[in-house]
Parts: structure tokens; sequence; C-alpha cells
């Protein structure tokens, strides 16, 4: 419950924006930090939040967390003004940050035999995978039937349901007190992972080449590999370089960063499809996303989690990537005419079991064979990377769409103007049509530049993953 909590926050408040936007008066420029605020803080401080876990002790930072989160979720509903609502978003990213590593740490301490382990990570990796699927549909019927303030309010509930169940089912030992927090690293870490997530939110809206977002690259890429060498000499290290360092889990974080890319990129056009060529409303676009939920939910509980036992991770990872990259490529081909049932389904279907397939060992050998002590800033790792790769995935095919929507507009409107100036020029509904061509365009280069990065996480997989199945092991 509190990670679907987690993830549906995410995009749940997608489909409030406009609502929200018209309440309180934001503008079209300052309306994005509505999003911003709670990824910069959440991808910003996840690897302190995991190593605060660790220390202090999971179940209490859990929480805390819980309860930070609900609390930050009614400050945001009953927001009166912008600011009010960007430091309420700002600080449920905060509280995800320590919630979030906490949540995947318990769970990998929990869970030590291999089937028991399976069965867990695949409810988890089906959450994970879906719950932004979730959000979609849940942002849609709050907002239509009753108030965009009910999609922060709707964590109210949820939050003190989970706390209720973490007093009375969660059992965790003390904290490792011994250790210290390493305060180089953590201003290094987290300033360079805020100038990273900053940097690709704002190139959506001012471009690639704008010297704030060059800035804040250039500047994240100074202050990582600043983390990078410091982690080697510091005596309490915020990331023990060990953790990074084994083959297969380094192969997983950076499979679960790319499969992210691929994975919120296709949320971000399809619902831009559904609602602004199609014509669906907010509920509509939301309930297009069910089947593909279904789909990871059927590939990690019923799939993945029967064959991890007896399958080196791998072999589930590659061929998931696979069946989730076709499913994107199927979708390259969709046009201004396209149906839900015969054009985008399909290809959603295949994404949603690619994707219940990959989260599950993923997830799984990133958390897997590391001491208590270090459980809780290597789930953070894991994510980390997911949250990184949701903020690449966002941008960079948001930026692809763009330049590619842009060219095929250019080129085919002189010749369009061309043909049709012996019959007085273009109509107004002829440059609607050629406007929205030109869009669908730029989303199919997009979603291609997404099978093609899934395509390359599915051979890095094979490649990296060299963890045994637990059967393996056993013998």
């Amino acid at each position: 419950m509190a990670q679907l909590m987690v993830v549906l926050d995410a995009t749940i408040v997608n489909i409030a924006l406009p609502s929200a936007q018209r309440e309180l008066g934001l503008t079209n420029g300052n309306r994005q930090w509505v999003i911003t605020a709670y990824t910069l803080a959440f991808g910003g401080l996840l690897l302190l939040g995991g190593r605060i876990a660790d220390l202090v002790g999971r179940k209490r930072t859990f929480i805390i967390g819980l309860i930070g989160f609900a609390a930050a979720s009614a400050l945001g509903g009953a927001a009166q003004s912008p600011g009010m609502l960007f430091a309420s978003r700002a600080l449920q990213g905060m509280f995800a940050a320590i919630l979030a590593p906490s949540a995947l740490s318990l769970l990998t301490t929990t869970f030590r035999d291999g089937r028991e382990r399976a069965k867990a990570f695949g409810i988890y990796s089906a959450i994970a995978g879906g719950g932004a699927a979730i959000g979609l549909l849940l942002g849609g019927v709050l907002t239509e039937f009753l108030s965009w303030r009910w999609c922060l309010y709707v964590n109210v509930p949820i939050a003190v349901i989970a706390v209720f169940g973490a007093f009375g089912l969660l059992h965790d030992r003390e904290g490792h007190k011994e250790s210290r927090l390493d305060i180089p690293g953590v201003i290094l870490g987290c300033g360079g992972l805020v100038a990273l997530v900053y940097g690709f939110s704002e190139a959506e809206s001012r471009g690639w080449s704008s010297a704030l977002v060059l800035g804040l690259l250039c500047g994240s890429v100074v202050l990582l590999a600043c983390f990078a060498w410091w982690q080697t000499r510091a005596p309490s290290p915020l990331l023990p370089p060990h953790i990074i360092k084994d083959r297969s889990r380094a192969g997983s974080v950076l499979t679960m960063c790319l499969t992210t890319i691929g994975m919120f990129g296709l949320f971000l056009f399809m619902t831009f499809f559904l609602q602004n060529i199609l014509g669906y409303s907010p509920l509509r676009t939301g309930l297009a996303f069910m089947p593909m939920s279904a789909m990871i939910i059927i590939g990690s509980t019923q799939i993945a989690a029967r064959l991890m036992h007896y399958v080196q991770p791998r072999l589930l990872m590659g061929p998931g990537l696979l069946i989730a990259s076709g499913g994107l490529f199927s979708l390259t081909f969709i046009d201004t005419h396209s149906s839900y049932v015969s054009h985008i389904m399909p290809g959603t279907l295949l994404l949603g079991l690619g994707m219940g397939l990959t989260f599950l060992p993923v997830m799984s050998v990133a958390t897997s064979g590391v001491a208590p002590k270090d459980a809780g800033v290597t789930s953070a790792t894991v994510n980390t990377a997911q949250q990184i790769g949701g903020s690449i995935g966002t941008s960079l095919l948001n930026t692809i769409a763009i330049t590619s929507a842009t060219a095929y507009a250019t080129s085919h409107l002189a010749k369009a103007a061309e043909q049709a100036a012996q019959r007085g020029g273009l109509t107004s509904a002829q440059k609607t049509a050629l406007a929205n061509t030109a869009t669908v365009h730029g989303f199919t280069v997009a979603i291609a530049w997404a099978a093609g990065i899934l395509l390359f996480a599915a051979v890095l997989a094979m490649v990296m993953v060299t963890a045994r199945s637990p059967q393996q092991r056993e013998a």
C-alpha cells in the first residue's frame, strides 16, 4: 500500500492539473512545479532516505514516512495558493524519499526463502509497475466526480491503513547506530541527483540548449563524479562501493533505469494521444491503461514469481524486455484514425506483460545478497534508478517528439498550402488535421526510440546479470 501511494502520486496529479490551475490561478510557466517539486525532492533525497533507514531502523522510518506523506498530502489538498501547493508537493517528495527505500528494504530483510521471496517481490513489482497507470485512472475518477483536491486527500486513508498494518505486522531490528552519516556524501550525492532531476525536468520546457539546463546537467556530472571519488575514501560512505561493484546488481540497476525511460515516455504520449487526438475524457483515458496494468500484475505474480525459483533472472529480464520493446514498436504504426481496440490495446498489453516479467527479477537481484545494515541504501539505489529513468524518459522522449512533430509540420505545411492555394488556401479543419498528424508523427518517432532503449536494456541484462536461480544455488 505504501509503494502504491508513492508511485501513483507521480501520475495522479497529472490529470488533476488543469483543474488545479484554473482554481488556484497557476500560470503556464509555473504549473510544472506541481510535478517537478515532487520528483525533485523524491529523486534527489532517496540515497539519504535509504541511509537514514539503515541508521535509525526501517520500521521506524517507514511509519514516519507514512505519517509525513499523509500530512503533506492533506496540506496540498487544502492548498489556497500556488506556493502552498508547491511546498506540499516538495514535502510529499521528501517523505517519499524516506518511505520508498524503507518499504523495499523491509521486504528484502523479511523474505529470505526463495519461493516466499519471489511471491512477495511479484506483488511488490506488480504494484511498482502498475501504480502509475492506476494513478491515471484514479486521478480521472476523482477529478471528474469529486475535485482535484481529492487526488491528494486520497493518500490520507491509504496511509492510515498502512500505518496500522505496520504496527501490527512488521518486525524489524533496531538501526545500526555504530554507523555515521556521511555528510560530504549527502551534499555531493543528493546535490548531484537534485541537479540531474531538475535539469531533465527543465529540458522539457526550456529545451536542451538552454544555459540553465546545460549548467544543471554539467553541474550534476561534476558533483556525482566527486561523490563517486569520495565514496572510495569516506569512513562511512553514503553508498558503499561494494554495493554497485557487484556485476549482477549493477546490471539490474541500469536495466531498471532504462526500462522506466521507455515506460514513462509511453504514459506521457498515450495520455495526450487519447485525450487530444481521440477525444477521450480523463476517466476514459485512465480506463484505457487498465489492461496494461492487469498484464503487469499477471506477468509479475503468475509468471515471473512462479519461474523465478527455477530459472536465471536474466532469462526473465531479457525475454520480458524484448516483448515490451515489441509492444512499443507496434505502437509506432498508430495514426489520427487509429482505434483503441485494434491498434493501441495490443501494444500496451505486450508492454504490460514484458514489464511484469522484468520488474520482479530486476528488484530481486538488485536487493539480494547485501548485509542488513546496507539494505536501506541498496533499496534507495534501485528507487533512484527508477526515478531518474522516469525523469529522463519524460524529458528526453518529449523533446524528441516535439522536434519530430515540428520538422514534419514544417516540411508538409508548405506542400499542403501549395496544393490548396488554387482552392483559396487551407481551411481551419485542414490546419487542425495537419497539426494532429504532425503531433502523432512526433509520438511515433519518440516511441520508436523508447522501443530501441528497451531493446538495448534486454541486451544489457543478458550480458551483465549473471546471478543464478535459487534452485541452482541450492544445488
